[in-house]
């Protein structure tokens, strides 16, 4: 009887243990530095600007980004399309491209999806395009 009680202690025990450890999952996890960049005001004579978001896999996996989605087609999102190992940097470069586009504030966004503990994080960037002075 004793030993069946001890028996069903241990495996109480293991279970228990098995729970926690699967809880505390091992993922990738992505940290920019900055989520918004702007661009400050700059002439539609030269209407194409070009930022860097820097980011640290702070994860315990490697970190994949599947996508990085701009939300209008004159802003360009370039992302490495390997995976970036436990404590290695990376970064996302973003060029906005304002020919044709009326002056005036924009404020665009990037949605990047990735397979770490955050699965969505949204970067900005905005700035002013003045028309040129004749």
């Amino acid at each position: 009887m004793m030993k069946k009680i001890l028996f069903l202690t241990v495996m109480v025990l293991c279970s228990m243990i098995t729970f926690a450890q699967t809880a505390e999952k091992s993922q990738a996890e992505i940290r920019f530095e900055k989520l918004t960049h702007d661009f400050g005001t700059f002439p539609d004579s030269s209407p194409k600007v070009t930022c860097v978001f820097n980011f640290t896999n702070v994860g315990t996996l490697p970190l994949v980004i599947n996508q990085a989605i701009a939300s209008c087609g004159c802003t360009v999102p370039e992302y490495p399309k390997t995976p970036i190992k436990p404590g290695e940097k990376g970064q996302i470069k973003v060029t906005y491209n304002g020919a044709g586009k009326f002056p005036g504030h924009f404020k665009k966004s990037i949605t990047v999806r990735t397979n770490g503990a955050i699965e969505m994080t949204r970067l900005y960037v905005e700035g002013t395009m003045e028309e040129a002075k004749k």
